[in-house]
C-alpha cells in the first residue's frame, strides 16, 4: 500500500464523553494509518438529534488534543450531510435497491418491497438486503467472517422525519471520504454485514475492516464505572500523563513481544510489526498507574514542574529538591501536589486519630529535648541529623518510633512522609525547630 491509499477514520457519537474503549479504537485507527504514512479522519456521527450534545463533541475533541492524537483534515459532522444522504437514497429507490414502507413490523413492511409506495411523512425507507447467498469479508483481526443473507434483515435507511440512519450514513461518508480501512470494536460486526451490502448496491468496493475485541474489567465482565469506565478527561484530572495513557491503551489489545514501554514514534513505527489480540483485553487501573509512574520517574524536573497542579512548586532549586525527595512516592501528577504540601505550608492542625497514634506518655518532653538539640546542631545535613536522632534515642533508651512518629507528625502533619532526616534538611533548621515547638503546643 502506498501513502495515499490508506485512510482510516474514527467516528464517535456525541451522546457521551470519550471513554477508554473509544479512545483505544481511535488510537488503533490512527496508528494503523500513520504506520502506512496515511491519513486518519475524525467524524462526529451526530444524526441522533435527541441524544447528541455539543458539550460531548467539544469534550471528545479536547480529549484527543490532550492525548496528542492529531487527525487529518477538518472534523466532519454527519448532521451537515443530510442533502447528500437524500441524494443517495433517491438513487437506491430509482434502482429498486430500497423501498418505501410504513415502518411497522418488518414482515408487514416487506410486502411493500415491490409496490413503489409513495414517500411521505408517514413512511420510512428500507434497504433491500439480498435474499440469497451470503455476505463475507476478511477481517484484519478475526480472519474470515461470513453470514447467510437470509439472516440479514431489510433495515431502515430513512426515518419518517426524512433523516437518514447510522448504517446508511456511515457508508456514504466512508465513500465520500475515500476510507480504505476501518478499525473499530467487535460490537460492530453485525453492522458490517449491512454496510457491505450498501457498498455493493452503490457499486463501490467496501473498505477493509478490522474488529478489535472489547475491553473488560479485571473480573472478566463488561467495563463499568467501578472498573474505570470513565471519560478520558477524568484520567487527565486524576493526574495521568497523556503519553502513559497512550502507551497503556496501545498495550490493551496490541503487543510486540514483551516490550511494555513505547514512545509515540515507536508505536507508529512498530504497529504493523506487532499483533492485534483476538481475545478481549482487561483494564487495570493499577497497571495504568504503573505506566504513569514509569513515565513520571523518567521525566526531567524541568519537564515535570509545569505539569504539576500546584501553585507552590516553581522552577527553582528548592522545588527541584522537593520533587526529587518525594518522586518515589508519587504515582500521578496530583500526588506531587499532595505530597509536597508540607514543604511549602506549615501544618496548621493535626487529626485526633494521628495524635492518638503519635502522642504517648512523655512524648512532649522528648520532642522538647530533641528541638533543643536540633537548635545546637552545627551541621544541618541529613547524615548529621540522622546521627543526632540516633544519639538521642540511645541516650533516652527508647525505641526510634517513640520520637520518630511524633517528629514526622510535627513536621508534615502526617504519619507518612519520606525519611525524616531528609525532610529536616530540606525544611531547614529554623523551620524544623519552629514546627516542633508549634506541635508541642498543639498536641
Amino acid at each position: 500500500m502506498n501513502k495515499s491509499s490508506v485512510r482510516t477514520r474514527f467516528a464517535p457519537s456525541p451522546t457521551g464523553y470519550l471513554h477508554i474503549g473509544g479512545a483505544r479504537t481511535a488510537l488503533f485507527a490512527w496508528l494503523f494509518a500513520k504506520s502506512y504514512e496515511g491519513d486518519c479522519l475524525l467524524r462526529i456521527e451526530d444524526t441522533d438529534k435527541e441524544r447528541s450534545k455539543e458539550e460531548y463533541t467539544e469534550e471528545i475533541i479536547r480529549s484527543f488534543d490532550w492525548l496528542g492524537i492529531e487527525f487529518d483534515e477538518e472534523v466532519g459532522y454527519q448532521s451537515k450531510n443530510a442533502v447528500r444522504y437524500k441524494e443517495v437514497i433517491d438513487l437506491l429507490l430509482e434502482d429498486g435497491l430500497a423501498y418505501v414502507c410504513r415502518g411497522e413490523d418488518l414482515q408487514d413492511d416487506k410486502k411493500y418491497r415491490d409496490q413503489n409506495l409513495t414517500r411521505n411523512e408517514n413512511t420510512v425507507i428500507r434497504f433491500k438486503m439480498p435474499e440469497e447467498g451470503s455476505t463475507k469479508f476478511d477481517d484484519l483481526v478475526k480472519g474470515k467472517i461470513e453470514v447467510s443473507n437470509d439472516e440479514l434483515e431489510d433495515f431502515i435507511i430513512e426515518r419518517s422525519d426524512g433523516s437518514a440512519t447510522y448504517n446508511f450514513c456511515v457508508v456514504v461518508d466512508d465513500i465520500d471520504s475515500k476510507i480504505s480501512h476501518i478499525i473499530r470494536g467487535d460490537d460492530h460486526v453485525n453492522n458490517t454485514f449491512k454496510q457491505i451490502n450498501v457498498f455493493k448496491a452503490l457499486k463501490v468496493e467496501a473498505p477493509t475492516y478490522g474488529h478489535v475485541p472489547m475491553i473488560l474489567g479485571e473480573d472478566g465482565k463488561r467495563m463499568s464505572k467501578r472498573h474505570g469506565a470513565v471519560g478520558v478527561s477524568e484520567y487527565r484530572d486524576m493526574g495521568i500523563l497523556p503519553q502513559a495513557f497512550i502507551n497503556y491503551l496501545a498495550r490493551l489489545g496490541w503487543s510486540l513481544g514483551d516490550q511494555e514501554i513505547f514512545t509515540p514514534d515507536e508505536l507508529v513505527n512498530n504497529f504493523r510489526s506487532g499483533n492485534l489480540n483476538t481475545a478481549p483485553a482487561s483494564f487495570s487501573l493499577d497497571k495504568l498507574t504503573w505506566y504513569n509512574k514509569e513515565y513520571l520517574n523518567a521525566m526531567e524536573f524541568t519537564d515535570l514542574v509545569d505539569l504539576i497542579p500546584s501553585e507552590n512548586i516553581k522552577n527553582d532549586e528548592y522545588s527541584k529538591k522537593v520533587i526529587e525527595l518525594i518522586r518515589e512516592r508519587c504515582n500521578s501528577l496530583n500526588d506531587f501536589s499532595t505530597e509536597s504540601q508540607y514543604f511549602y505550608n506549615k501544618p496548621a492542625t493535626f487529626t485526633q486519630e494521628d495524635k492518638n497514634k503519635a502522642i504517648k506518655e512523655n512524648t512532649l518532653n522528648l520532642l522538647s529535648s530533641l528541638s533543643e538539640r536540633f537548635s545546637n546542631l552545627t551541621e544541618w545535613k541529613s547524615d548529621s541529623i540522622q546521627k543526632e536522632i540516633k544519639a538521642f534515642v540511645d541516650e533516652k533508651e527508647i525505641g526510634f518510633a517513640k520520637i520518630g512518629i511524633p517528629l514526622r507528625l510535627s513536621l508534615t502533619g502526617s504519619l507518612n512522609s519520606p525519611s525524616t532526616d531528609k525532610v529536616c534538611e530540606l525544611l531547614g533548621k529554623e523551620e524544623v525547630v519552629e514546627r516542633i515547638d508549634f506541635a508541642i503546643k498543639s498536641f
